[in-house]
């Protein structure tokens, strides 16, 4: 664990005065997005800029990428995606009339077994499904590398041979979907949840129950259950083979804004500045997170430990206890987004009136790092070089 280990802490100026809104990470690189339409690429370990990825026409509302293709979605109302390593934009689908706020790339996973043995694939390719303030979802095929690049001009584009369906049902914007296998969860302003059938669209559940927008949604395939929450200030599980409400989770007093299910803790966040802990089975409630003073912003778990960032600070707490560890972030003016893997934790933070992305890489070799580095902020440039003379060097432990 994280709690006496102190991480070697980088930090570097990003996108300006914008709020980041989305971002992702993995052992090479950032990948960060904001609200004036820029996406950039950040070296992990030097945070040097690499490249910015220019094109879209507004806010940067999504991202996810897989290998080197990464698919962003804007205010603009077009999914477009990148060459990760060529910094630049290959494909540009159009087709929704509003902001497309949500996306995933989905993956084939195995979901069942031929009589043969031979396992069962969904789906069958590898797709994108985007979600638009528009009601609407779409379903993309993901381009591969060497695939030719399509750029269509704007505004519209009738006959883009990578859509292969669009989802109708929603009556209102669709905040948050989620997808695995052949099953897609979608949650709406419209205060409903639905359940799809991938390949052929097929609107399997209409989940009626909560009162206020649906904000979040989580899949709990292990156990055929979706999870939804909303601005009623409730978390619901839903049976996806009946469509019946299982469990009515409450306790928030406040907006229910994200939800992480893993390791068989399902964690929910919301605006009235705590995160909740709860036993997916039975809807139990297992513990309570009290300490922040705003409403959470991010959050993630990996079944031991919670990172959560809120208007003042990044903390890490104990999943199993709901005991606060540390501050891993302190003196902040607003936190954006936080990530971590095994190794480290990434947060976009506001300080000041400026954006920062922070960097802690709890797995640096106190051999090959002077010790009174760990544990210090450093603040580089876009080059990667350190800023001398810098006051932002703040000791974790102070």
């Amino acid at each position: 664990m994280w709690e006496n280990i102190k991480p070697m802490h980088l930090a570097f100026q990003a996108h300006h005065r914008h709020v980041i809104t989305c971002l992702q990470f993995d052992t090479d690189k950032i990948i960060a997005a904001s609200d004036n339409s820029k996406v950039n690429v950040y070296d992990i370990k030097t945070g040097a800029l690499r490249a910015k990825l220019e094109g879209h026409e507004g806010g940067v509302w999504g991202l996810e990428f897989h290998g080197n293709t990464l698919v962003t979605v804007s205010t603009d109302n077009s999914v477009r995606v990148w060459d990760i390593a060529r910094a630049e934009c290959t494909h540009v689908f159009r087709g929704h009339t509003s902001t497309v706020r949500c996306v995933q790339i989905l993956l084939p996973v195995e979901i069942d077994q031929y009589p043969d043995g031979s396992p069962v694939m969904m789906p069958e390719q590898l797709l994108i499904i985007s979600g638009s303030r528009d009601s609407t979802m779409r379903v993309w095929k993901l381009p591969q590398p060497g695939d030719p690049k399509y750029l269509p001009p704007a505004p519209t584009d009738e006959e883009c041979p990578y859509l292969i369906r669009i989802l109708n049902g929603h009556h209102h914007s669709v905040r948050a979907l989620t997808a695995y296998g052949d099953t897609l969860v979608s949650g709406s302003y419209d205060c409903t949840v639905r359940v799809w059938k991938i390949s052929t669209g097929e609107s399997l559940h209409k989940l009626e129950g909560h009162t206020y927008k649906v904000y979040s949604v989580a899949l709990d395939h292990k156990r055929n259950r979706c999870i939804s929450g909303a601005m009623d200030h409730t978390v619901k599980i839903w049976s996806i083979e009946t469509g019946a409400l299982l469990y009515n989770l409450e306790g928030h007093t406040s907006l229910v804004g994200i939800l992480d299910l893993k390791e068989d803790w399902l964690v929910s966040a919301a605006a009235d500045g705590t995160l909740r802990a709860w036993n997916p089975e039975n809807g139990h409630c297992q513990s309570v997170f009290d300490g922040h003073t705003g409403a959470i912003t991010s959050f993630r778990h990996d079944g031991r430990k919670v990172i959560s960032g809120s208007d003042k600070n990044v903390k890490m707490w104990d999943l199993w206890t709901g005991v606060c560890e540390r501050d891993l972030l302190t003196d902040l003016s607003g936190v954006w987004q936080v990530r971590f893997d095994a190794q480290r934790c990434v947060a976009a933070v506001q300080r000041g009136a400026m954006s920062y992305i922070e960097v802690l890489d709890f797995g640096a070799s106190p051999d090959t790092i002077p010790s009174d580095r760990l544990g210090k902020r450093a603040l580089v440039n876009k080059l990667g070089e350190e800023i001398e003379g810098s006051e932002e060097h703040v000791d974790l432990h102070d």
